[in-house]
C-alpha cells in the first residue's frame, strides 16, 4: 500500500512531537519530516518529496500564508492542510485562494483529524466542520471552482433584509440564530438565504466574500452595494 507522505510544519514542541507519534501509528501515512518554522521549506520538500503539508496557521516565526504561497508557487501540486483551533473566515478565505486543500482544527477528534488528511490525500477540499453548509463556505467553494477568482462585478441587488441575514451569516449565526434577532420565522429566514444564493451564483460570491471578511472592507462592501427595500 502506498502510504500518504507528510511533512509538519509545527513551531509548538510538544504540538509537533504529539501529532508526528499519532501520524506514525497509522500504517497509510509516513511522516517524512518534521519543522519548527517555514524556513528552508522548498529544499525539505525537494528532497523528501512529501504529497501533503501540514501547516500551522499562526507560526511565530513566518506568515503561514506566506509559506502556502511560496510552496504552490514552486510545488502546484502538492496538496497542503492548514491547523488551527477556531480559523476566521477572512484567514480560511485568504488560505483556499492561495491553494489550501484542507483544514484541521487542534480541538478536533482523532478519527476527524485522520479523516481530514485521507480526504485531502484522495484530493477533496476540506473545510471547518462549523462553516460547512454555511453561505462563507458556498463562497469559498466557489472561489475554488473559478478559473479567474478574482473576477469583480459591480453592483449586486441586495434588499435591506437581505443585507442583514448575510452579515449575520458573516458572523457564523445559524438560521435560528439569525430568526431570533431579526424576529422572523426560521421558515423566512431560509427564504431569504435561498434568495442571496440565486443572487450570489451571479458570479459576485468571490467579490462579495472578499469585501466583507477582508479587514476594514466589510462597510464599504455594502455601502456600495445597491439596495432595495424589504
Amino acid at each position: 500500500m502506498k502510504k500518504i507522505r507528510l511533512l509538519l510544519i509545527e513551531d509548538n514542541r510538544l504540538l509537533r512531537e504529539g501529532i508526528s507519534s499519532l501520524l506514525k501509528k497509522q500504517s497509510d501515512m509516513s511522516v517524512v519530516s518534521t519543522v519548527g518554522n517555514g524556513e528552508n521549506i522548498l529544499e525539505i520538500i525537494g528532497k523528501q518529496e512529501p504529497n501533503i503539508v501540514l501547516l500551522d496557521l499562526g507560526l511565530r516565526s513566518q506568515n503561514s500564508l506566506s509559506v502556502v504561497k511560496l510552496v504552490k508557487k514552486n510545488f502546484p501540486g502538492l496538496k497542503i492542510i492548514v491547523m488551527d483551533l477556531i480559523p476566521l473566515q477572512a484567514d480560511v478565505f485568504e488560505f483556499v485562494h492561495a491553494g489550501v486543500s484542507g483544514f484541521i482544527l487542534k480541538d478536533a477528534s482523532v478519527s476527524d483529524f485522520l479523516k481530514t488528511i485521507r480526504s485531502v490525500a484522495k484530493g477533496l477540499q476540506v473545510l471547518p466542520p462549523n462553516l460547512t453548509g454555511s453561505l462563507f463556505s458556498q463562497i469559498v467553494e466557489h472561489a475554488i471552482s473559478k478559473s479567474n477568482p478574482s473576477a469583480i462585478i459591480d453592483s449586486v441587488r441586495m434588499t435591506k433584509r437581505e443585507r442583514q441575514v448575510i452579515e449575520l451569516i458573516s458572523e457564523g449565526c445559524t438560521n435560528k440564530e439569525i430568526a431570533q434577532k431579526l424576529h422572523l420565522s426560521t421558515y423566512t429566514v431560509k427564504s431569504h438565504v435561498h434568495n442571496i444564493l440565486e443572487k450570489l451564483a451571479l458570479n459576485t460570491r468571490v467579490q462579495i466574500a472578499k469585501y466583507l471578511h477582508d479587514s476594514g472592507k466589510a462597510k464599504s462592501a455594502f455601502d456600495d452595494t445597491s439596495l432595495l427595500d424589504d
